[in-house]
């Protein structure tokens, strides 16, 4: 479902929120975590043009924060909800237009889970054969709290090895997590790729006029 409301203690600031049955999924008054994945992800690759995969649309934020970047010569966005995909293609969201526009950029209606499993094709529809140098997840609110129990196989050694043959030599996985990092999730990223990292975002909260944080996940594989 996606809300349009106006948050009459914000001098009616109209926002932008995002639920899945119960789940609240996003808010547009909340996006510097869903940036910073990408700012953190793609920072650390040197490469001069990058192809990049974004599982999970939402309202956009982590995809155009990628295309800010110059260096992406194409960025595939996969998302389970059709719905969502169509708000974007329909101007309903604020970023819809960006995305939609730039030519770098797809959307594409898919299980990023079930693309991540099959190891024999890439996440680009059009190049079945491309490996990715960065692949930027917000999906789930943590490795642990997911949005469906099937999605819990990803975040095992064995799934989380299967998105690794998906990616070039040096290439990056980045994951956004709800709260605070953990090390134990890091130190298992670690078992899988040749580094990891975890960076804690903390952003202010008009709400409650205090902060909340959000994590950022950031592994390598081996150059």
């Amino acid at each position: 479902m996606l809300r349009r409301r106006r948050l009459l203690q914000l001098g009616g600031l109209e926002i932008y929120e995002v639920k899945l049955g119960e789940d609240f999924l996003m808010s547009s008054l909340f996006h510097e975590a869903e940036s910073q994945l990408s700012k953190l992800g793609l920072g650390v690759l040197e490469n001069e043009a990058l192809d990049v995969v974004v599982g999970g649309l939402g309202l956009g934020y982590t995809a155009v924060s990628a295309l800010e970047d110059k260096r992406v010569t194409s960025l595939v966005v996969v998302d389970f909800l059709e719905g969502v995909i169509e708000w974007h293609r329909k101007g309903l969201v604020p970023l819809g237009k960006v995305l939609t526009e730039d030519p770098r950029c797809q959307l594409v209606h898919a299980d990023f889970f079930a693309l991540s499993r099959n190891v024999s094709k890439s996440f680009d529809p059009v190049y079945p054969e491309k490996k990715h140098d960065a692949i930027l997840l917000d999906i789930d609110h943590t490795p642990t709290r997911v949005l469906h129990q099937t999605n819990t196989r990803f975040y095992s050694e064995e799934g989380l090895g299967e998105l690794a043959q998906h990616l070039k030599p040096g290439g990056v996985f980045a994951l956004w997590a709800d709260g605070f990092p953990e090390a134990s999730f890091t130190n298992h990223l670690a078992k899988v790729f040749a580094t990891a990292e975890s960076h804690t975002i903390e952003f202010k909260n008009p709400i409650t006029g205090g902060s909340s944080e959000g994590a950022v996940y950031v592994a390598q594989t081996k150059i």
